[in-house]
């Protein structure tokens, strides 16, 4: 698999947000809300402070062997869960929910990046070690958002009647079967079959999807040494305790983001969460609803669960694990029982960040450095070659807009003249002479002339619009591959990352597909990566 790499800033790809880009360039306006910049200074002060913050190493350590017992592990990931019994070790980590077959292909650009990152941070800083970590976001109970899988533009959706938490969700005949839809569109490509041989070992009928998924991202990264750590667990909710007894108790949590929520929006940027009075959910088997609070009892949303303040609190204490944090508690916990110094998340992911590091305070949880993860755009040798055909030669310049693409095509392209710049100066010269005769008889005759003027070039304007869409409608052939050049390269619109699943892309080139993206991933460096295979 031979490959050439080209990056390009986000904020020429048009694909990320206002908060993302200034966030990058180090904006005044967003520094309150962060505590380190994604820097080798950045990582050299988030060091420093994690030591001075301990956590229970041997809760982690155990929780991890015990998650690991008869799975298949490499040296690497055995090597590194042994050494974050050591204080001298930290983790960078990314977090994700466990999308079925890993979901669209920044699942795995997420943890390429911290597997990078890792492994630049033990070149820096040497007398430390370092481990990637993905921590699965596995309570989530969303499956219309996890539930499916994107090969090719088709998308293939888990229809099951199970509801709770998906990651404890089983895999029933109908998962299984989207296995089979799977081979009929990738049986025949040249690592197709390696591709279906992993899915199948890892999602066999009655294994939990947090399982399955725990299985396939060990396989395909346990290589590199990446540690895999479900959340899940009896022994590390026990670690959460006090957080979440705050929580429950003190309820500051909504408070606080809501301020900086305020803040935010004041600095000129959209808020991404909003918290609520209690960010907790109540974790069964079939279920995972929110924790509500009124009149000095304790509820479960749609359920008849109630408890006093003493039952809630015996409750927490013996079943630690049915409690479960939400989008505002997750991170707190997160570093809690991990000793972490970077995240590595999506631009949706930063922002929500940026709402919390008062919470983080609140409950004396270090705050790691946040780094936006890697992105790619994978082009294979036919739209390489297609858009090489199309004039377009310039990697920034796949980002721009479809229309504004054809029009740039019309014009390098059309042998008719199609601006009227030249008739715009001669028509501005009249006006002056105009203007300076009318002014010398009455002054008060120039805004007469200016709105002349101004009319007229607007007739102009609209004369070139006219000429450039009657010339468009010559160049059908150029519209058609060029609109196909889009629709694969950007699906539906979106960032190809954002859509497709990996299993394609395994199916063509096999393991040196995410070696290859492991070699071009940057580490600290914050672009775009635009992979020409």
């Amino acid at each position: 698999m031979d490959c050439s790499a080209t990056r390009i800033p986000y904020s020429k790809t048009g694909y990320f947000s206002n908060l993302v880009k200034d966030y990058l360039e180090d904006h005044p306006s967003l520094r309150e809300f962060y505590a380190y910049r994604p820097d080798v200074e950045g990582l050299r002060q988030s060091i420093a402070d994690r030591a001075k913050r301990p956590i229970n190493r041997k809760a982690l350590t155990d929780a991890l062997k015990a998650q690991y017992a008869g799975v298949r592990q490499t040296t690497a990931t055995e090597k590194n869960i042994e050494a974050l019994a050591s204080p001298q070790t930290f983790t960078i980590t990314t977090a994700h929910q466990p999308n079925l077959f890993t979901g669209p292909l920044y699942f795995l650009y997420k943890i390429l990046h911290v597997i990078r990152l890792a492994d630049s941070c033990k070149t820096l800083f040497p007398d430390h070690d370092f481990v990637p970590v993905y921590y699965m976001g596995s309570e989530d109970a969303d499956l219309d958002e996890l539930g499916y899988f994107v090969v090719k533009g088709t998308r293939h959706t888990w229809h099951t009647q199970q509801t709770g938490a998906v990651g404890r969700m089983k895999v029933d005949d109908e998962l299984l079967r989207l296995i089979d839809e799977l081979r009929g569109e990738i049986s025949v490509l040249p690592y197709g079959e390696e591709v279906l041989t992993l899915l199948q070992a890892a999602y066999t009928k009655g294994t939990s999807i947090q399982d399955a998924t725990f299985q396939l991202v060990n396989a395909l990264f346990g290589v590199y040494g990446l540690v895999v750590l479900i959340p899940d667990n009896p022994l590390l909710k026990k670690e959460g305790i006090t957080i979440f007894r705050r929580e429950l108790e003190q309820q500051t949590a909504v408070q606080l983001v809501e301020k900086t929520a305020q803040a935010i929006e004041k600095a000129g940027y959209k808020v991404q969460a909003h918290a609520r009075e209690i960010n907790l959910f109540y974790l069964e088997e079939q279920s995972r609803q929110r924790i509500e609070y009124a009149d000095g009892v304790y509820s479960v949303h749609g359920t008849d669960r109630r408890f006093s303040k003493e039952e809630i609190e015996k409750e927490l204490d013996q079943h630690p694990e049915r409690f479960s944090p939400n989008v505002i508690l997750r991170g707190v916990f997160q570093e809690t029982i991990l000793p972490n110094i970077a995240f590595v998340g999506g631009g949706g992911e930063l922002a929500y960040w940026l709402q919390l590091r008062a919470v983080f305070e609140d409950h004396q949880a270090h705050y790691p450095i946040l780094i936006l993860r890697n992105s790619f755009l994978i082009m294979d040798q036919v739209w390489q070659e297609k858009a090489a055909q199309l004039g377009i030669d310039d990697a920034a310049t796949l980002f721009a807009p479809e229309e504004q693409l054809l029009n740039s095509l019309v014009h390098d392209n059309s042998t008719n003249a199609l601006h009227l710049g030249a008739e715009r100066e001669a028509l501005n010269r009249l006006y002056d002479e105009m203007e300076a005769k009318a002014v010398a008889i009455d002054a008060t005759l120039k805004g007469h002339v200016e709105a002349l003027r101004t009319r007229a070039l607007y007739r102009v304007d609209e004369l070139e619009k006219k000429m450039l869409r009657a010339e468009k409608r010559k160049f059908v052939d150029h519209r058609r591959q060029l609109h196909a050049l889009k629709a694969a390269l950007f699906p539906g619109g979106s960032l190809q990352e954002r859509v497709e699943n990996f299993s394609s892309f395994y199916a063509l080139y096999g393991k040196e597909f995410l070696h290859e993206l492991h070699k071009e991933s940057p580490a600290l460096d914050q672009e775009f990566v635009i992979v020409k295979v």
